[in-house]
């Protein structure tokens, strides 16, 4: 139960993350979802890579 919350509250803090990115509104909905569909993998290789990258993937 514990590790699930922990998960939630990443995945969220994740979420927000994406959104507040200066990317296309596709490019949010699409990084979103590969990060919550990918769940503790997705999660660590956002936080630790992607979210550096992601707006110039998206310009």
């Amino acid at each position: 139960m514990l590790i699930w919350l922990i998960g939630l509250i990443c995945a969220i803090w994740c979420v927000l993350d994406i959104w507040k990115k200066d990317i296309t509104l596709v490019g949010k909905v699409i990084v979103a979802v590969i990060v919550l569909l990918t769940s503790w993998i997705g999660l660590a290789i956002y936080y630790f890579w992607a979210r550096h990258h992601v707006a110039e993937w998206f310009k």
